[in-house]
């Protein structure tokens, strides 16, 4: 590991600050434009999301994420679902108001769509249709328990889903009686797949003594094909998923894919010979990033993705009996590409970069000619586009008019050169009114996983506040540091066997070149992120803390040791990142975890999450605050959501989350405050937008 080799002293930092810099930033300050974005606004903010093109071409489903008001029953977004008409050029509203719909989807004669929701006090989620010219939307389920997926069967009369068995008579009788107790990770109930006749009401149920996570008809509606594992487990999911070949007829499950890895989306070929498949190359590899074909005769495996790809294969989809579309993350850019499955490299289609817009993966039409994606820019979040061949991408929708009235940060890619040789890319967003030459506070925003990569597109959301702090005066990086998705699969295994070590030494050298390139105030820094990136939070808080003045630790790893044995996947953890059980790594795991270092910290610690998060453990965070303050640490908090998971779902952990670490940036990075002196104030209620009594 590279370590920090300045020497500055503390006291003399923060009165460097004082004397040489305040003015700088108050200079700056009379200069930003007023009309910039500001927490309130951006609460305000619309997306798009779940775009589904109609069989003809001729529509698109989509829905419309809605923000609850801070005054509201606590709870997620509202989604609205609307119809897009491409001939009229129009969108009409079908279901909107306080609604949650999700898993939309057409009939396959394109009459209406088919959506998840819970209507009507419902304690169950159902599917539900809507016929395209207009109406209400009817329940097409009513069972006593929850759908959680499904899909259309080609012939329109039936549909497959998945649903978890409900509990017994008896289970139900010993819970109300306060006997529910849990037995962790036994007495489990698988999700099973089911066919729904909708004429005669029967269901049917096509699987058992294993969990389905999803599946796919073949194009004559024979056959399905379904990735499930032996047990309902998350860490199943993720470490031992095969994919299996079921037979309608005769209910006989057949391997297709055998060896567990993660895998993305599948599909039949149009004359149901083949299945292609998006799928990590091995299971030591962390994230989707292969195309590969199978053929269901005799087997065979092909991988059409070549092993120096700089990118990551993340969506597979038929064109024609020989040739695939494909949907890859190459950089921080997306393409779209086509693939012959017998010879070739990939023919880009679409590229990002040239179209102004980072789009997500689409969904085609029937005649593979309209394509209908949401995408988003780095002026405004996810919108409604199509697509079709030669032609320009086209943006429908404007969700957030009002994002026209005010200046936003400009955004740029940059690369630099690690000490070992390595290029690392990130995402610089300047301060608004950014004048070259004059040094500014400086936030990174790190990404979790690390699994994951930072895009060109909207980057701000209500725990990495990229434009709101860019309004404030501030340069704000996002780093796709060594083990980041995007850059091929020799680049995401940097991380493998050795976290903490080259992935946020990247980050280190990343505020080195931000300093040297006279962007940054070196004594102005914060840094923050989210689960493996609220590990580097925290190991910048402790073992690299003279790089930061302030972190903002959200969900984040402070123990390895610990968090190997309280993490709901420890399995995908050992194959993907630690590559060794934890009887071998004792000494690694205890140097490379946070809490080792807690003593010598010397930088203000926010620290926060959900009391109820399984991927990483609420105890994460506990340990590492608790260690900084038996070791006399004067500016470390601690703030815990009820009930919130990994990340915070409903809108009073957002609104606080975002408040809370603008306050600690402002705090410690603009205004550059002492460690030892007073802490932002606690309580920030008069600031959430709620009519409370005094």
């Amino acid at each position: 590991m590279r370590l920090n080799s300045r020497n500055t002293n503390l006291t003399v930092r923060y009165l460097r600050s004082g004397v040489l810099s305040i003015w700088i930033f108050v200079l700056s300050q009379a200069l930003i434009a007023q009309n910039v974005l500001t927490p309130e606004a951006y609460l305000n903010l619309k997306n798009v999301s779940g775009a589904t093109i109609s069989p003809d071409g001729n529509s698109i489903a989509y829905t419309v994420s809605v923000p609850r008001l801070a005054g509201e029953k606590p709870g997620y977004a509202y989604r609205e679902l609307w119809i897009y008409d491409l001939k009229t050029k129009k969108a009409k509203p079908f279901i909107t108001g306080k609604v949650s719909i999700r898993g939309i989807a057409w009939k396959p004669d394109g009459s209406g769509v088919s959506f998840l929701s819970r209507r009507d006090g419902s304690r169950f989620t159902q599917i539900y249709l809507i016929p395209l010219d207009g109406g209400e939307a009817s329940p097409i389920t009513d069972f006593e328990y929850s759908v959680s997926s499904y899909k259309w069967h080609p012939g329109g009369e039936k549909l497959a889903y998945i649903a978890t068995e409900p509990k017994s008579k008896r289970e139900q009788a010993l819970s109300k009686k306060g006997f529910g107790f849990i037995y962790y990770e036994e007495n489990l109930r698988h999700a099973n797949l089911y066919m729904f006749n909708i004429k005669t009401s029967e269901v049917e149920q096509l699987t058992e003594d294993r969990t389905v996570w999803s599946f796919e008809f073949s194009p004559n509606g024979n056959t399905v094909a379904l990735a499930s594992s032996e047990k309902n487990l998350i860490d199943h999911r993720y470490a031992f998923q095969q994919i299996f070949k079921l037979d309608l007829a005769t209910k006989v499950l057949t391997p297709i894919v055998t060896e567990s890895r993660k895998f993305g989306n599948y599909c039949f070929s149009p004359d149901g010979k083949n299945l292609a498949l998006a799928a990590a190359l091995t299971k030591n590899d962390h994230a989707v990033s292969q195309a590969f074909v199978y053929s269901l005769s005799d087997g065979a495996e092909k991988n059409l993705t070549a092993p120096d790809f700089r990118g990551h294969v993340n969506w597979v989809n038929w064109k024609d009996n020989n040739t695939l579309f494909l949907y890859a993350q190459e950089g921080v850019e997306a393409t779209l590409s086509t693939q012959s499955i017998k010879t070739g490299a990939p023919k880009v289609l679409l590229h990002s970069e040239k179209s102004g817009a980072l789009f997500n993966a689409p969904s085609v039409s029937r005649d593979n000619k309209t394509f209908a994606f949401t995408a988003s820019s780095a002026t405004f979040p996810d919108e409604l586009f199509a697509w079709k061949t030669g032609k320009k991408l086209e943006k429908l929708t404007n969700s957030n008019p009002q994002l026209n009235g005010f200046e936003l940060g400009q955004q740029e890619v940059i690369t630099y050169k690690t000490s070992d040789g390595w290029e690392v890319e990130g995402l610089l967003v300047y301060p608004v009114d950014y004048t070259k030459g004059m040094r500014y506070p400086l936030v990174l925003i790190i990404h979790g996983g690390p699994e994951a990569r930072f895009a060109n597109g909207w980057l701000t959301n209500y725990s990495r506040p990229a434009q709101i702090l860019a309004g404030k005066g501030y340069a704000v990086f996002y780093p796709n540091y060594r083990a980041s998705t995007g850059y091929g699969v020799k680049f995401a295994a940097a991380g493998y066997h050795d976290a903490a070590g080259k992935e946020f030494d990247d980050i280190a050298e990343g505020i080195d070149y931000l300093v040297e390139q006279g962007i940054a105030d070196r004594e102005r820094v914060g840094l923050g992120g989210g689960s493996y990136g609220g590990y580097a939070s925290a190991w910048f808080a402790t073992y690299y803390t003279k790089y930061v003045n302030a972190v903002c630790m959200f969900v984040g790893i402070s123990d390895l040791i610990s968090k190997r044995s309280t993490t709901d996947i420890p399995y995908e953890e050992l194959y993907v990142h630690s590559g060794e059980k934890l009887e071998k790594m004792w000494e690694q795991s205890l140097k490379r975890s946070p809490i080792y270092y807690a003593h010598q910290s010397k930088t203000a610690t926010l620290i926060y999450g959900g009391t109820a998060d399984t991927r990483v453990h609420p105890s994460q965070s506990l340990e590492l605050y608790r260690r900084m303050k038996m070791n006399d640490h004067p500016a470390v908090r601690l703030v815990r959501y009820p009930g919130e998971p990994h990340g915070n779902r409903k809108q009073p952990g957002q609104i606080d989350v975002l408040y809370r670490i603008l306050d600690w940036y402002d705090w410690y990075v603009k205004d550059a405050k002492a460690l030892d002196g007073p802490m932002p104030p606690l309580d920030i209620s008069e600031k959430y937008g709620l009519s409370l009594p005094e």
